[in-house]
């Protein structure tokens, strides 16, 4: 970690990416919220989430762009183009202005789908390999530990001064982020031309998963189990219904959640560099399924215990996933690649929540909790049988003290 942050180029990225991480969290929440308050209806909040998620749908096209332009003037773009996306807000006042929070949700998910492929690659380029897993889990550590606190002051500062207030404070956290990647001294070259295929470049990324073993593995592992992973977005509501607490208690679980998150962010990369980052992945979700099997169990203590468990595992699986991708991919190819894999596993969560939604009205909670942990413990064990290969040589970094 003291190797990590003694560069000031990753202090940037990690301050930049920080206040970037803030200002998502308050804003994701208070969308919805906004809408519920203009429309009055939750089916129309829950829209919301629902629209952020349509921009994973650039995906293929976003990697291409990635892969085709500088990383570091391209995360500047597209922060400020964000900054300016949020401030359409400001025009919003009433059940006609609704449509406008759709916009920018639209507009905030393609901009992500654009900015995440560009920031795994300027990681590449930035950090060495073998600070790679430490860099992924500090940001993981900060993104979901910032979950803990982002959203209660989103819809504090909502109920205290509007929605306009979130809005410029989101489009402030980006105008930084901005000047933190600025001010890198990063020296990129310019990205090589492509083969002017149209269809083979954009298929790239996917081609490139097929054909390499260890991103097979944790792509079809993950897949598999995020068809069934998305069931907890329902079913902790019965759990919370068998225990006798109220709603509200779901923030405590996500607080508590966020706590074992950051822990796993922080020790994700010493369990890399023990086990590799395939089996790490496979270590956190099987963390993840023994938190679904302690969540079976009608008892306080036991959601105390699955909270912490299920964050240190998402964030075990989600630093071994980031790795994996940097370390096997060629840097030609590096936004494709992020981008394939990140459309794939969008893609599976988005139908496990809807199916998991439509099944426990005719399931019992407890038995679709049982085939969560089923699938994803079988998942795990057969990522871990996997053989993995040699990772790909990354290109020199230019980065200074």
């Amino acid at each position: 970690m003291r190797q990590l942050l003694a560069h000031r180029d990753a202090r940037l990225l990690l301050a930049g990416q920080t206040l970037s991480a803030f200002g998502d969290w308050a804003m994701f929440i208070v969308l919805a919220v906004w809408m519920k308050s203009l429309t009055g209806s939750s089916a129309e909040a829950g829209l919301v989430f629902f629209v952020l998620g349509l921009g994973a749908f650039c995906a293929p096209l976003a990697g291409l762009l990635a892969d085709r332009v500088r990383k570091r003037p391209l995360m500047i773009v597209v922060n400020f183009l964000l900054a300016g996306a949020v401030l359409l807000l400001l025009f919003v006042h009433d059940k006609g202005d609704a449509w406008v929070i759709y916009l920018v949700a639209l507009l905030y998910g393609v901009g992500g789908t654009v900015y995440f492929p560009a920031r795994t690659a300027l990681l590449r380029l930035l950090v060495p390999d073998d600070l790679l897993a430490e860099a992924n889990g500090v940001l993981t550590a900060t993104r979901e530990g910032l979950r803990i606190i982002a959203p209660l002051a989103g819809v504090g500062l909502y109920v205290w001064l509007g929605g306009s207030a979130v809005a410029l404070v989101d489009a402030a956290t980006f105008l930084a982020s901005a000047f933190f990647v600025a001010r890198m001294t990063l020296r990129e070259e310019r990205p090589e031309p492509g083969e002017h295929h149209f269809k083979r470049d954009v298929m790239a990324g996917f081609h490139h998963i097929r054909a390499t073993p260890a991103l097979q593995y944790v792509l079809v592992g993950l897949t598999t189990a995020l068809l069934v992973i998305g069931f907890s977005e329902t079913l902790l509501w019965y759990v919370l219904k068998a225990i006798h607490e109220p709603p509200s208690f779901f923030g405590i679980f996500s607080t508590i959640q966020g706590v074992g998150s950051i822990v796993g962010g922080v020790t994700a990369a010493k369990a890399i560099r023990r086990f590799g980052e395939v089996p790490v992945v496979a270590l956190g979700m099987i963390a993840f399924a023994l938190a679904d099997l302690a969540l079976i169990v009608p008892s306080l203590p036991m959601v105390v215990i699955a909270g912490p468990l299920a964050g240190i595992g998402i964030a075990w699986a989600i630093v071994g996933y980031s790795t994996v991708l940097q370390t096997r991919t060629p840097f030609a190819v590096q936004g494709r690649v992020a981008s394939a894999a990140d459309l794939t596993i969008s893609t599976a969560q988005t139908v496990s929540i809807a199916t998991g939604a439509a099944l426990s009205t005719v399931l019992d909670w407890r038995l679709l909790f049982v085939v969560m942990a089923t699938v994803v413990l079988a998942s795990a064990v057969w990522m871990l049988t996997r053989r993995d290969e040699q990772p790909v040589a990354a290109p020199a970094a230019t980065m200074e003290a």
